[in-house]
C-alpha cells in the first residue's frame, strides 16, 4: 500500500515513545533510565531476532517474542553482532544465556469437575487474574497500573477485545475487577493515544476491534456519571480510529477499515510470516502481504476466509482493502457513546455533532454493507466496489448494535437458522479453510453477539437454541477435561477445535465471560 511509506517514520516514533515509557515504569531504583538507543522495532527487524525466531528452539514464534532480555536491547545486538561469525558461535546458547524464556503456563490450580460450570468459572478467575505489572527492565510487557485478567495459555497479557467479554462475566461476579479492566484500557489511551492489540511492545502497530465504548456502557449505564470520567478516553479512541490510513470515502460517506502500519512479519508470529511470503517474487509483494497479514491480526479474525481473494488460502488474504461490517457498527456505538456523554456534560453541540455521525454511519451500514441477494450483512472491498460475496457472522453486528431495519433482522435470522446454526451453537463461517475462524470452528464472542442481536428482534427462539447448543457444549468439554476452551468444533461434538497457527487454548477469558452473561440472558438454560 502506499500508505507504508508515509507511516513507517510515526511508527518508529510510537515504538521509540513507548520503549522511553517501559523503561521509565520499570525501573525499580531512583537511578534515572537511560535513553535507549535501539528501539523495539528495530530490534523485531534485526537479524538476531530473525535468527533467532527461524532456528525452530520454541514451539511457536510468540514463545521467543515474550521472552524478556537480560541486556538493554543495545547492548544484546551489539553482543550478538561480535559473536556471530565466531567459528564457535552457538546462538541457542546465546539465547539461553542472554534471555529468561517464558516457560509454558503451569497453574496449580485443580479443576473440580463436581462443580457446575459457572462455579467452576468463578474459581478460575484468580488464576487468570495478573496483579498491577512490576516488571523486569527490557521486558516486552507494557506495565498497567491494576489488576486484570488475561484469557489463558499461551497468552499472558491483557488482549482488546477478549476483555469485553471477560468483563460481561465479571460485572457478574467480581464487578470491581470489570470496571479496574476498563480503568486499565482507558490508562493505555492516555499514555499512548490507543489500546494496542495487547499490553505487548509487539504489538504497538495495531490496535483491535474497538469495544472500548461498550466496556464503558457496561460499567455507567447505571451510574451515568461514570461517562464523564472516560470522556477523555472516548474522545481519544475515535481520534485513533479516524486516522486517514483508516477512513475510506464511499459517496461522500466516511467509513473504517483496520489498517497496521507496519509491513514486516508480525514479531509474535515471525517465523510463520516469513515462511508464507518465499514463494513471492519481489519485496513489493512481501511487504503487502506482511501487511494484510498484520491488518487481519488487528481485525481479531486471524484467520477466516472472509478476508481471502480466493476464498480459500492464507496467502490471497486483502483485509486492507475491505471495510468490514462489524468494524463500522462499533464505531456506530462509540459515536453514540460520545454523544450521549457530551450530552450528559452539558455541550449540547458536540452531542448533537455526534449523534448526525452516528446516524449518517447507520444509513451507510443498512445501504452498503446489505446485500439484498444473500439477505445478509457482508464485508465491503472498496478497491473492487462490491460485496465480498462471504457470509459470516460478522453479518450479525448490525442486529447486535441496534443498526439493522426489521426486514434486513428478518433476513439475517433466516440465513442464521438455515446455515449458521450447528448442534454447538453458532459455526463462524461457511468455509472450511484450516484457519481457525472459519468452519467448523464457533467462538465465545460471536455466540454473544449474534444470540443478542437475534434477541434484540424478537427472534428469541433461535436466540435460545443458539444459547442451549453452546452452553452444552461448553458443558460438555468441561467435563470431559475439566477446562474451558478458546474456541470449539461446533459441527462435530466429538472432536476438538483446531486450524490456526497455535493448538487450542485452555483458560480461557471470553468464553468464560459469554457462559455466565448467557446464563443470565437466558436462566432458564442454566447448567
Amino acid at each position: 500500500m502506499k500508505t507504508h511509506s508515509v507511516l513507517k517514520t510515526a511508527t518508529l516514533t510510537i515504538f521509540t515513545l513507548t520503549s522511553l515509557m517501559l523503561t521509565t515504569q520499570s525501573c525499580s531504583t531512583k537511578k534515572k533510565a537511560s535513553t535507549p538507543t535501539v528501539s523495539y522495532q528495530d530490534y523485531y527487524n534485526s537479524d538476531f531476532y530473525h535468527a533467532a525466531q527461524m532456528a525452530h528452539f520454541y514451539p511457536d514464534s510468540k514463545t521467543f517474542a515474550d521472552a524478556t532480555p537480560r541486556l538493554p536491547l543495545n547492548e544484546l545486538l551489539a553482543s550478538y553482532n561480535s559473536l556471530k561469525d565466531k567459528s564457535d558461535f552457538d546462538l541457542k546458547d546465546f539465547i539461553e544465556t542472554n534471555f529468561d524464556i517464558p516457560q509454558p503456563f503451569q497453574a496449580d490450580f485443580k479443576s473440580d469437575r463436581s462443580k457446575t460450570v459457572q462455579e467452576h468459572i468463578i474459581a478460575l478467575w484468580d488464576e487468570l487474574t495478573r496483579t498491577p505489572d512490576n516488571i523486569k527492565a527490557h521486558s516486552s510487557l507494557i506495565p498497567l497500573p491494576g489488576e486484570y485478567i488475561v484469557p489463558g495459555g499461551r497468552f499472558r497479557e491483557i488482549y482488546y477485545w477478549d476483555s469485553f467479554f471477560t468483563i460481561k462475566g465479571l460485572k457478574l461476579s467480581h464487578p470491581a475487577l470489570a470496571e479496574k479492566m476498563v480503568d486499565n484500557f482507558a490508562y493505555l489511551i492516555d499514555t499512548i493515544g490507543f489500546i494496542p492489540n495487547g499490553n505487548r511492545q509487539y504489538y504497538m502497530s495495531r490496535s483491535q476491534p474497538p469495544f472500548f465504548a461498550l466496556m464503558v456502557n457496561e460499567i455507567s449505564a447505571e451510574e451515568p456519571l461514570k461517562y464523564l470520567k472516560y470522556l477523555p478516553s472516548l474522545e481519544k479512541e475515535y481520534a485513533y480510529w479516524m486516522q486517514e490510513n483508516k477512513t475510506v470515502q464511499i459517496d461522500g460517506m466516511t467509513l473504517n477499515r483496520y489498517f497496521d502500519t507496519g509491513s514486516t512479519p508480525r514479531p509474535e508470529s515471525h517465523r510463520e510470516d516469513y515462511e508464507l511470503a518465499q514463494n513471492l517474487s519481489t519485496q513489493e509483494k512481501k511487504e503487502a502481504l506482511y501487511s494484510n497479514l498484520r491488518t487481519g491480526a488487528m481485525s481479531g479474525w486471524d484467520y477466516s476466509s472472509r478476508w481471502f481473494a480466493d476464498n480459500q488460502n492464507l496467502s490471497s488474504i486483502e483485509v486492507v482493502d475491505i471495510l468490514p461490517v462489524d468494524l463500522n457498527c462499533l464505531l456506530y456505538s462509540l459515536e453514540k457513546t460520545l454523544s450521549t456523554t457530551y450530552q450528559l456534560k452539558g455541550d449540547n453541540a458536540k452531542g448533537e455533532l455526534f449523534r448526525q455521525k452516528a446516524e449518517a454511519r447507520k444509513k451507510a451500514i443498512q445501504t452498503l454493507f446489505w446485500n439484498k441477494t444473500s439477505q445478509f450483512f457482508e464485508d465491503y472491498h472498496y478497491v473492487n466496489k462490491s460485496h465480498t460475496a462471504r457470509r459470516t457472522l460478522a453479518g450479525g453486528f448490525p442486529l447486535f448494535l441496534s443498526i439493522a431495519s426489521v426486514k434486513q433482522a428478518q433476513g439475517v435470522k433466516e440465513n442464521l437458522e438455515k446455515d449458521f446454526l450447528k448442534p454447538g451453537g453458532f459455526v463462524t463461517s461457511l468455509q472450511n479453510t484450516g484457519q481457525q475462524w472459519d468452519a467448523p470452528n464457533g467462538w465465545a464472542p460471536l455466540q454473544w453477539t449474534t444470540i443478542v442481536g437475534l434477541n434484540n428482534y424478537g427472534h428469541t427462539s433461535l436466540a435460545k437454541q443458539a444459547t442451549f447448543n453452546w452452553l452444552a457444549i461448553s458443558k460438555k468439554v468441561y467435563q470431559n477435561t475439566g477446562k474451558m476452551m478458546e474456541k470449539y468444533n461446533v459441527m462435530d461434538l466429538s472432536l476438538a477445535a483446531g486450524g490456526g497457527e497455535y493448538p487450542n487454548q485452555d483458560g480461557f477469558g471470553w468464553t468464560n465471560g459469554v457462559v455466565l452473561a448467557l446464563n443470565e440472558l437466558f436462566p432458564k438454560e442454566k447448567n
